[in-house]
């Protein structure tokens, strides 16, 4: 017997990858807890297996009264316990010197060889028990380790049952994961034996084994959907800067290409929409909006609004604050239902926005002296009838469009319709407005009326 077990903790080690030192010391611990359950046992003993033979002899430790006393006294006192049975207080059972404590006083200990002689049997039955234990320890431990890195990574399991509280998802044979309702969708429903996608948010090591909890509502999982379906995001030719998600309804990624003459907003569209329509399918009808990254600001802030139009967006850069001026027809839709359009705009670019229509500015320009001169503001008048928001040059009263510059030698300061919109005007710092709304310092940059963002929904 004792050769098979030797035997078998050499397979272990081969197929299972546990250390074959580990279980024969694990079988050590073992067998030594077996014979202390033996009638007459030796109050210190310890059990020696032979790694080669799997032989196991049990050996009595003589200490000397004077060692004995002192390492008792060493011990940590063990507290009284109530049975949870009858609930009577149990007698605390005698210290115990820890068997790693002896083994640095050896040279001071005799021992004596006390196997007993019917050992064999209860030693077969122990030895079956702990290397099964071990093997499950061993796997569970083998289990963390894999996932424990992996957090954030999309998985696709098959959804066992649910209740009220998670959805069990199986990930692989004898690997679960749990997705918590806090962690589910709204409104979408998990059938027993469905497939579904999802991105490891934790994992925490329990004592049945690694707790790996998956959710469907993390940001991260559209970054991976993505990732999946577009091979230039894969390889790095696109990235994804952002993403501002509300799971169930609607998302806006910020999108920016690292290569020249790749379109990112395309690639993540695809032929036809093909690639984009395979994430929404994935998300169960959830609309997307892809929107191209850019660096400047009220751009940025222009196209985070798509669908709708923007005539011109002024910003705060101190209070990272964007005021968004739109077409009348167009405020509902910036806004979007119960504020979602604005909102999500302002969790991608990081801006505070604050939308008015193009009535409403126009209502609070009024409320200032057209007549009185604001140092270092363009003096152009719009063809809107509202002034140019961008900074003047030096030693100019207007821009350096060249529209507002030919103003210098015609009459009067309005700008003909022909003129082109300040789009690519040079930015510069607007003054304070008289009477003020809040805002310290402006800087003005001017949309054209087709500047917004794209929208890739089915």
């Amino acid at each position: 017997m004792s050769i098979e077990i030797v035997e078998a903790v050499h397979v272990l080690e081969r197929e299972k990858g546990i250390s074959a030192e580990r279980l024969m010391e694990a079988l050590e611990d073992a067998l030594l807890s077996a014979y202390k359950k033996q009638p007459d046992a030796a109050r210190y003993a310890r059990v020696d297996m032979d790694r080669e033979t799997g032989d196991f002899r049990v050996f009595e430790l003589l200490l000397p009264q004077e060692l004995e006393d002192r390492l008792l006294a060493e011990a940590e006192p063990v507290e009284p316990t109530i049975d949870p049975d009858t609930g009577e207080m149990r007698e605390p059972e005698e210290p115990q010197i820890d068997p790693e404590l002896l083994a640095e006083y050896s040279d001071q200990i005799d021992e004596r060889e006390v196997t007993p002689d019917d050992f064999g049997r209860i030693a077969a039955q122990t030895a079956k028990q702990v290397i099964f234990q071990r093997i499950r320890e061993a796997e569970r431990d083998m289990m963390f380790d894999e996932y424990q890195d992996r957090v954030g990574e999309l998985i696709t399991g098959i959804v066992q049952q649910s209740d009220s509280r998670y959805t069990l998802v199986q990930l692989r044979e004898r690997v679960e994961a749990l997705l918590p309702k806090s962690e589910q969708v709204e409104n979408e429903r998990y059938d027993h034996g469905s497939r579904v996608k999802a991105v490891i948010s934790d994992v925490s090591n329990q004592t049945k084994g690694p707790n790996i909890i998956v959710s469907r509502r993390s940001p991260e999982l559209i970054r991976k959907l993505f990732e999946l379906e577009v091979p230039e995001i894969a390889d790095g030719l696109v990235e994804i800067q952002n993403v501002a998600r509300e799971p169930g309804y609607r998302s806006k990624i910020a999108v920016v290409s690292h290569a020249g003459g790749v379109d990112p907003v395309g690639a993540c569209v695809g032929p036809r929409g093909s690639r984009v329509r395979m994430v929404v399918s994935e998300l169960r009808g959830e609309k997307i909006d892809i929107i191209p990254f850019n660096e400047e600001p009220a751009r940025f802030v222009a196209k985070a609004l798509s669908p709708a139009r923007v005539r011109e967006v002024l910003v705060d850069d101190d209070n990272r604050q964007a005021t968004v001026i739109v077409p009348d027809d167009q405020l509902s839709l910036a806004i979007g239902k119960e504020g979602q359009n604005a909102r999500l705009a302002a969790r991608l670019t990081g801006w505070r926005v604050d939308i008015r229509s193009e009535t409403e500015f126009a209502d609070e320009e009024t409320e200032y002296d057209d007549d009185q001169e604001v140092s270092g503001r363009c003096a152009a008048i719009l063809t809107s009838g509202r002034r140019c928001p961008n900074a003047s040059l030096v030693g100019s009263r207007y821009c350096g469009l060249p529209g507002h510059q030919a103003l210098v030698d015609k009459e009067g300061d309005a700008v003909e319709e022909d003129e082109p919109n300040p789009a690519a005007a040079p930015v510069g710092a607007a003054p304070r407005r008289p009477g003020g709304s809040g805002r310290n310092r402006a800087l003005g940059r001017s949309l054209d009326s087709g500047v917004n963002g794209e929208e890739a929904s089915p």
